[in-house]
């Protein structure tokens, strides 16, 4: 029986899935970060016209997918399925963003590697041949999420350089199963990965194992080096993650700093807009890819772009139970070429 799968973690796709068409909406502060010029919506302030932050997200979940949607001249109707998923309990900004589409829903929690999950997944059933069009969606907000995880804002907290800054934005991509591309070509799912850090203030750190295991299986797995992409970009790792990453692979004598960035080192101007190690949250690494990445793959700046998002898979309950916080990261190849360029 033929297999699509290649390795123990990676998927190459026979009919490799096209992006065809993304949009996104972001907060007022990260409209005022280095991407500005790449969003398609910046809110003037952080309600969006709402009376909750929680309904907010939901309002930017809607901008961000019908933007995706008319770009790829696809109507709701059209959809065979949408995976998407947000922060919040039960996943509430995107099953009350999507209540009134009448479209077949798969909810996903996957923390901020949620936009890698969903392309994977949209990826995997358009290659096998179950639908046409698939969107991938998701979420955050800085407010909902330190409401749920932190402290409500009221409480005005102080944070320790370790932390990072949960994005107030939404992305969503249309991935069709034919198309001009940009193509989805591989998949390589992450394992949960634990290495015992309990610092809820310190995602970087107990995510970047994770990521480093994901990128050693996909190049181990493809037979690729890291100097095939033109961009390999975690998110949202933040400063220290990145760097951590960076130091895993140079003892194994590789050199990642030549094309290696992160999402949330790239969204904020650390320095200028005071958000610590950088940014974090489901809409980081979505913004990122869906408004900067993207757009640079379609005006032929980048050809070959290893997206690799990254998540921690805890709750406030078992922080406060002093329980670790497991990892995952999983990684989606991006080509403006078909066959991709390789196994």
């Amino acid at each position: 029986m033929d297999t699509k799968k290649i390795g123990q973690q990676t998927v190459c796709f026979a009919s490799p899935p096209s992006i065809a068409g993304f949009g996104n909406a972001v907060g007022k502060k990260e409209g005022q970060g280095p991407l500005a010029s790449y969003f398609d919506c910046v809110g003037k302030d952080d309600t969006f016209g709402e009376k909750s932050w929680e309904k907010a997200e939901t309002a930017m979940q809607k901008k961000a997918l019908n933007y995706a949607l008319e770009k790829a001249g696809v109507t709701p109707k059209e959809l065979d399925y949408i995976f998407a998923g947000d922060l919040l309990n039960q996943c509430i900004a995107t099953s009350y963003s999507l209540r009134a589409q009448d479209v077949p829903f798969f909810g996903l929690y996957g923390a901020c590697s949620t936009m890698a999950e969903s392309l994977s997944l949209g990826a995997m059933l358009l290659d096998g041949g179950f639908g046409n069009y698939v969107a991938a969606l998701t979420s955050s907000h800085f407010c909902s999420a330190e409401r749920q995880y932190r402290n409500p804002l009221e409480y005005g907290s102080q944070k320790p350089p370790t932390a990072q800054w949960t994005a107030t934005g939404s992305g969503a991509i249309i991935l069709a199963k034919s198309g001009k591309g940009p193509y989805i070509t591989h998949v390589t799912t992450g394992k949960v990965t634990d290495k015992g850090i309990t610092d809820a203030n310190n995602m970087g750190a107990a995510m970047a194992p994770a990521a480093y295991s994901t990128l050693q299986a996909h190049f181990q797995d493809t037979g690729r080096k890291p100097g095939f992409y033109d961009c390999i970009v975690t998110g949202d790792l933040g400063s220290l993650g990145k760097e951590i990453v960076i130091d895993f692979f140079r003892r194994d004598g590789v050199d990642l700093t030549k094309n290696y960035d992160d999402c949330g080192c790239l969204l904020f101007n650390a320095d200028a807009q005071d958000v610590h190690a950088g940014g974090s949250g489901c809409g980081c690494s979505a913004v990122v890819l869906t408004g900067y990445l993207l757009r640079q793959m379609q005006e032929g700046k980048l050809k070959h772009l290893l997206f690799c998002g990254t998540g921690a898979l805890h709750s406030p309950t078992s922080t406060m139970q002093g329980e670790s916080i497991p990892g995952i990261c999983h990684a989606v190849a991006i080509t403006t070429e078909k066959k991709g360029g390789g196994k």
